[in-house]
């Protein structure tokens, strides 16, 4: 393994310490990109892209609130005061390495523009083998009120991130599957159609041979094309989430069999 490679897996697995907390601070103060503030660190941008987006995002970061933040979570992860050893984590996982990735998820999911509680609904979701929880069961796992995940699931149905179900119980179970995937890139696509129509609206209004109306036609023109070009991908590759991807198979040529089969 190349040294520098070695250092950022180590770095990578390092807690941050709290004068680094502070310098993360003072890059996000001067704008500086993530990657530049992680290069005057030594560590990777990943690490301080997690760092920010957990703590209050790019605007709202605090050095020492992330800190005890850390802290805190450190302590809820720890075996209880009695010393009585953790449970058997399902499937031999690492329960320490799951919450931080877990954590890591969340904020790729902020990035992408969802909120924060919104985020965390979906990583747990994601993250669960049976792939469905109720809200009880969501509150009790991301320690919030039943109201967080109730707003929370409004926005990602909406979104048709997720799907209500009712169990044997007659409770609402709240469901990600690989289908919903298909049905969210759909639903993402066809959100441009009301702009396109707008748009095309505008055209013909301020007249054909006029720059407002070429550049409202151009960009009707952009995102007819941009949603037909997602629809006709995202039917395409529907199979791909239909099929167990092969063990042995290099990433992306079990997709591309599954496409063309």
């Amino acid at each position: 393994m190349p040294p520098n490679l070695q250092e950022s897996e180590h770095d990578a697995g390092r807690r941050l310490s709290q004068q680094e907390r502070q310098q993360i601070a003072l890059g996000l103060t001067d704008n500086l990109p993530y990657a530049e503030i992680a290069r005057r660190l030594g560590r990777p941008t990943s690490t301080v892209t997690r760092e920010v987006m957990r703590n209050g995002g790019p605007n709202g970061y605090r050095a020492d609130l992330a800190h005890r933040a850390t802290e805190r979570r450190a302590l809820r992860r720890r075996p209880t005061a009695g010393g009585t050893a953790a449970l058997p984590a399902e499937h031999g996982r690492d329960t320490e390495a799951v919450a931080d990735y877990e954590e890591t998820f969340t904020s790729v999911l902020m990035v992408s523009g969802l909120n924060k509680m919104a985020s965390r609904v979906l990583t747990c979701l994601f993250t669960t083998d049976s792939g469905s929880l109720t809200a009880s069961q969501l509150a009790q796992r991301l320690r919030v009120s039943p109201a967080s995940i109730s707003k929370a699931i409004s926005f990602l149905e909406s979104q048709s991130l997720v799907r209500r179900e009712r169990d044997e119980r007659r409770r609402d179970r709240y469901v990600i599957d690989d289908e919903l995937f298909y049905q969210a890139t759909i639903a993402s696509a066809r959100a441009n159609d009301q702009l396109v129509a707008t748009a095309r609206q505008g055209a013909a209004l301020l007249g054909p041979d006029t720059p407002a109306a070429a550049r409202l036609e151009n960009i009707a023109r952009f995102l007819d094309f941009i949603s037909e070009s997602i629809i006709r991908a995202a039917d395409q590759a529907r199979e791909v989430l239909r099929t167990k991807p092969a063990a042995a198979a290099p990433q992306g040529q079990s997709d591309q069999a599954a496409i063309r089969s």
